[in-house]
């Protein structure tokens, strides 16, 4: 037997059957902290196990069309378009991802997914020459659509 959909302490799916189907995007960012010589060793193609930016892009297309495997809760959505920006800074790749899709609900996790696998995938490239790096963070920065209306990281 199914949970009631008002059971208080339960967990349960949100119902966005009733939602109208619209345009959503999300932008969310991560940086990953690591030593100097270990960002201009990704900056030139320098790894062992090839090329990181490429492979962070991919891995950030992936995880955002596979957030509903991840997050429990998460509704599987048909996803119009995922893009990954990489960019250095001395000691830091900081990753940003947009995705959009036109559906029922938000694709905030699946722009905070692909964020952070981005950044885990360049952590698993570099961890040899650089088990100190750190994902200092990964967070929404905007996100547009939906009944509760837009966000912008201030």
């Amino acid at each position: 037997m199914l949970p009631s959909m008002s059971e208080p302490h339960g967990i349960r799916m949100i119902d966005v059957g009733g939602k109208p189907v619209t345009p959503r995007t999300a932008r969310a960012s991560a940086r990953l902290r690591a030593r100097p010589e270990t960002v201009a060793r990704i900056r030139a193609g320098g790894l062992e196990k090839g090329d990181a930016i490429a492979t962070a892009r991919l891995a950030a297309v992936m995880a955002a069309k596979r957030t509903s495997d991840i997050v429990p809760l998460c509704h599987p959505l048909p996803l119009d378009a995922v893009a990954c920006s990489i960019d250095f800074e001395p000691d830091a790749v900081v990753i940003e991802t947009t995705v959009r899709a036109t559906a029922r609900t938000g694709v905030e996790m699946e722009a905070l997914v692909a964020a952070s696998a981005a950044a885990l995938a360049v952590y698993d490239m570099c961890k040899s020459i650089d088990p100190g790096m750190a994902v200092e963070w990964v967070r929404l920065e905007e996100k547009t659509g939906g009944i509760r209306g837009d966000y912008r990281r201030m």
